[in-house]
């Protein structure tokens, strides 16, 4: 694949080939990108969540550690990327193989990618609806409110990374600000402050409980990060954009989530702004920050969708178009129901991707991105590491579950590398005897 541009001023059509240098983007606005991702409503849910079990002072504490360690595997992952200029389901072409990072992993992404874009379109759908017929009398469909702001939502996204860039640097000060005014109202209400730092949860969890959520609430987007870090410059800038863009307002949105539990206790953002008065300011919040979340979903899906069914870059609008309907129709269909089975799903699948990867490029592969080669087929012992990983985080119950799926599958992936020298299913056999020849 030769290194071409392939913008337009309206859509992108960049999908699977390389990333051309004159195309690349300065880290502050990957790092906005990500910041937008990590200001959502999921995020808001879990920092919640974490408050229900753990004090203050110790849900923040989870909340740092838990995105530290995603920022830690992500940069890795997408270090590769900018290394090499190509999404995620392409820089798993040779730990996976040209047809296992195509079929199995381009699958999963799918799956992955096109829920989540429609599970939040259905939280800003029903919200919209519900804040409209509560605040302003108006009976608007369920149905009508998904559909349009789905359609919105993917159209940004089948534009490409420009648009999406462009939204994020609105949105991202704008929520901010709302934000802030959110958590300056709690610290004025009388003895709110003394409440919230003698907190004791009801119900206590345990302490690595609160990392698994921390890292699970991104887990996703942690994997699928090669799809924007391709755009970066250099290494550098893609540890900067990652640790800058999600670390301090990812772990803020958290803390505020669990300001609302603790304080209000609900950890819905539009409930908390319609109790001070304000709806529709709650509303232009959940808005926004599913917009800037799930413009990245129906992006990913589409590209993963390019890898999968082998077409050709310029059809990488296209493919995106397709799953945004197909995650709008799910959202209108009810796919909510099954949020707890879907979450479950990806965060046992996608994280263990991380641990073979990592083990393939970086360790096995010393991080020289000029011996990086695809490797045609299947990479059996790479299919074989990452389902010891799904096994390991789905039954053990010590430290953090998908941690240890991710360090489980990156150990396999090097001992099977180490120990089967067949040229026929080892991408590194080669590489191995020609070095020895040489010495």
């Amino acid at each position: 694949m030769g290194e071409s541009t392939k913008t337009t001023k309206v859509v992108e059509t960049i999908a699977l080939e390389r990333v051309p240098d004159s195309e690349r983007k300065k880290w502050s606005s990957i790092a906005f990108m990500w910041a937008g991702n990590v200001i959502c409503v999921p995020a808001l849910m879990v920092g919640g969540m974490i408050a229900s079990g753990l004090t203050f002072t110790a849900s923040i504490v989870a909340m740092i550690i838990g995105y530290v360690i995603v920022c830690i595997y992500m940069t890795f992952i997408g270090s590769q990327a900018a290394d090499l200029g190509r999404p995620t389901t392409v820089i798993f072409s040779r730990c996976f193989g040209t047809r296992g990072s195509g079929i199995a992993v381009g699958l999963i992404l799918v799956i992955a990618c096109t829920g989540w874009f429609a599970f939040q379109t259905y939280v800003c759908g029903s919200s919209f609806a519900a804040i409209l017929n509560t605040y302003l009398g108006i009976d608007f469909p369920l149905w009508l409110s998904c559909l349009i702001w789905g359609i919105a939502m993917f159209i940004t996204s089948v534009c490409g990374f420009g648009f999406i860039k462009i939204l994020n640097i609105i949105s991202v000060p704008l929520l901010i600000v709302i934000l802030a005014y959110a958590v300056i109202y709690i610290f004025n209400q009388p003895g709110a402050i003394s409440d919230i730092m003698n907190y004791i949860p009801p119900t206590p969890m345990p302490f690595v409980m609160g990392l698994t959520l921390t890292v699970s609430g991104f887990a996703v987007g942690a994997v699928i990060c090669g799809d924007f870090t391709r755009y970066a410059k250099s290494r550098r800038d893609t540890a900067l954009s990652s640790f800058i863009g999600i670390v301090p307002l990812g772990v803020l949105t958290l803390v505020i989530g669990a300001l609302l539990a603790i304080y209000a206790g609900n950890y819905d953002i539009t409930v908390m702004f319609s109790s001070m008065g304000i709806p529709i300011l709650g509303l232009l919040t959940l808005v926004l920050a599913t917009w800037t979340t799930n413009t990245a979903n129906a992006y990913s899906a589409g590209i993963a969708a390019v890898n999968l069914f082998k077409l050709s870059d310029n059809k990488r609008a296209i493919a995106t178009l397709v799953v945004g309907i197909v995650g709008t129709i799910l959202a209108i269909a009810g796919v909510i129901n099954y949020f707890t089975a879907f979450l479950s799903f990806i965060t046992s699948f996608l994280p263990p991707m991380a641990g073979v990867i990592i083990a393939d490029y970086w360790i096995k592969g010393k991080g020289n991105f000029k011996s990086w080669r695809v490797w045609n087929g299947i990479n059996w012992l790479g299919i074989i590491s990452w389902v010891v990983g799904i096994i390991i985080a789905m039954t053990t119950t010590f430290f953090v579950p998908t941690i240890n799926g991710i360090i489980a599958s990156l150990l396999v992936y090097c001992l099977l590398v180490s120990v089967v020298k067949s040229k026929k299913v080892n991408p590194f056999a080669s590489i191995e005897e020609t070095a020895a020849e040489a010495e």
